[in-house]
């Protein structure tokens, strides 16, 4: 039997969430597989729920967080060297940038046969300044040397990694796409939208728009506020914004929003998870 170790970031709210615990639970019974991952910041929603509706159990490494910290990110890799000491995988899945360092650092020095990496979004653009965002791409083309395949999960992304920043070579990137069952979305879909307007009081001269993410920068949301205001001024038409999602910019952006009067608009209204 296969042993597979996947290593994440944080189990905060977010898609690489579902996906490492939806490849843990899903995969085939003739892979062995655990879930580690580290804590999420105290401004993201947690994904316990995820976890528990899938009956997966990880492990929580304390020690592994958002920031860097070198006291911390050294105990994660000690603690990440000795789980691979004791489970011996055949195979180490790390998942994002944070748990894709110390994970395969770790799986490179005790000598894992096969170390896989999967870009759940990158940091080479619209993060940090030039300076910094050329060191991150040092390392990420230093880890990529160490590993045995890249998984990007669109044709853009694979675009991105190997032509505009060189990250690796062509041969090392397989696309897997996410896969997320959408049936639930898809179904009953004007009885939906019609509930939705009734409960929230969207009126049928309204135009109902909406966002879901996280409120952080690499999200953009300054460009659907600035847009709302847009096509409120330019065609008069009432409209009814939802922003669905929390974060380190919510504050801001609800202070953008006012300064343009898009409450005078129906909106935003800004939702928090649940």
């Amino acid at each position: 039997m296969a042993r597979v170790l996947r290593i994440i970031n944080r189990f905060n709210l977010g898609g690489p969430t579902h996906n490492a615990a939806y490849l843990t639970r899903f995969l085939p019974d003739d892979f062995e597989t655990r879930l580690v991952g580290g804590m999420w910041d105290p401004t993201e929603e947690g994904s316990k729920h995820i976890l528990e509706g899938l009956g997966v159990e990880p492990v929580i490494l304390p020690e592994m967080r958002r920031d860097i910290a070198p006291w911390r990110d050294r105990e994660a890799y000690r603690r990440i060297k000795a789980m691979i000491r004791e489970f011996r995988p055949d195979i180490v899945h790390t998942h994002a940038s944070k748990a894709g360092a110390i994970g395969r650092l770790a799986a490179a020095d005790m000598g894992v046969r096969a170390i896989v990496h999967t870009f759940h979004g990158h940091v080479f653009h619209s993060y940090f300044g030039r300076v910094r965002t050329s060191v991150y791409k040092n390392i990420e083309r230093f880890l990529a040397r160490r590993s045995s395949r890249i998984i990007a999960i669109s044709e853009r992304q694979r675009e991105e990694l190997v032509n505009e920043h060189q990250i690796c070579p062509p041969e090392k990137v397989s696309v897997i796409p996410l896969g997320f069952d959408l049936t639930r979305f898809r179904e009953d879909q004007d009885t939906k939208r019609r509930l939705f307007r009734h409960v929230y009081g969207v009126a049928d001269d309204e135009i109902a728009v909406g966002i879901i993410g996280r409120l952080v920068p690499i999200k953009d949301h300054d460009l659907f506020i600035e847009a709302l205001h847009r096509v409120s001024r330019t065609t008069g038409k009432r409209i009814r914004a939802f922003v669905v999602g929390d974060g380190e910019e919510r504050d801001r952006l609800q202070q953008r929003a006012r300064e343009l009067g898009l409450t005078q608009v129906q909106g935003p209204v800004f939702n928090g998870h649940g």
